[in-house]
């Protein structure tokens, strides 16, 4: 079983251990080469490998293993036997919770770097204690790292499903609709409106599956089922370049195993090409 994570904000007082670092030059992490497989670094700290953090942030324990996501210098080069990954290259690489955290810590420390001043006042912003918040001394504002709630939609009609694809899209790829929380909407308005706007559809009966935080950049996605209500197929032609109805057991190209998206099309289509309702 995978190691479990344990959020913390306050960090060890004595740095005795090595500590996995999740350390990024812009938006990439930097792994070691292990036996041609990525892995976090394991030190008590980065300058043991010559690299010298902007900054630097605990994020708690990973097992046994206390964490710090840090932000490296883009100026800097790295040591020999370290080179720098995508993290969508590195969700689909190392187990599953180890992958999440990786996320985690990058809208951690990506949020710290662009928080530094005050955005009412200009002041520079002081970090607080017991939790990520940085507050300004002077009008007293606080900044928390950011989240923006998006849904994804699995529409069914029968043993049918809705996909749909997106322009940027690789040809023959399609997905389940998504679209960010507008403020003042439910999470099932935005699913009514999203449908509505992308495809043209209506729906009903919504049924919530599961959610999936997604830091590109740091939205957390948070999935639905819901049946067919009425109208016809109408992609909006920006956001959505084809839309159609697929039989459960003949899809198309989907996105890879690491997002929800896949998760829940597999799921759903396994309950619908079994004669089980979408949902349960």
């Amino acid at each position: 079983m995978a190691d479990e994570y344990v959020p913390l904000t306050t960090p060890p007082q004595a740095h005795d251990e090595p500590a996995l670092w999740f350390a990024f030059q812009g938006s990439q992490i930097a792994v070691l080469n292990d036996a041609d497989q990525p892995a976090v670094p394991c030190c008590l700290h980065l300058r043991e490998h010559g690299l010298d953090p902007r900054r630097s942030l605990y994020l708690g324990l990973y097992g046994s293993r206390h964490c710090y996501a840090a932000e490296i210098p883009e100026s800097q080069a790295l040591p020999a036997g370290w080179t720098l990954l995508g993290l969508r290259d590195l969700f689909g690489l190392v187990e599953t919770t180890l992958a999440a955290l990786s996320g985690r810590a990058y809208q951690i420390i990506d949020w710290d770097r662009n928080h530094q001043y005050c955005s009412r006042c200009g002041t520079p912003m002081q970090p607080r204690q017991n939790e990520h918040a940085r507050l300004c001394p002077a009008c007293k504002f606080t900044s928390y790292p950011p989240v923006s709630p998006a849904i994804m939609i699995l529409v069914t009609r029968g043993r049918d499903i809705l996909l749909a694809r997106k322009p940027i899209w690789p040809a023959g790829r399609f997905s389940a609709i998504a679209g960010f929380v507008e403020p003042g909407e439910t999470l099932e308005e935005t699913v009514v409106r999203e449908t509505r706007e992308e495809v043209g559809v209506e729906v009903r009966n919504i049924r919530y599956f599961g959610s999936q935080p997604w830091p590109f950049p740091h939205s957390l996605m948070i999935a639905f089922t819901a049946e067919y209500a009425g109208g016809e197929i109408r992609p909006d032609g920006e956001e959505i370049e084809e839309a159609q109805w697929f039989d459960a057991t003949r899809l198309p190209n989907l996105p890879a195993k690491i997002s929800i998206s896949r998760r829940l099309i597999d799921t759903v289509a396994a309950r619908l090409a079994a004669g089980e309702p979408a949902s349960r």
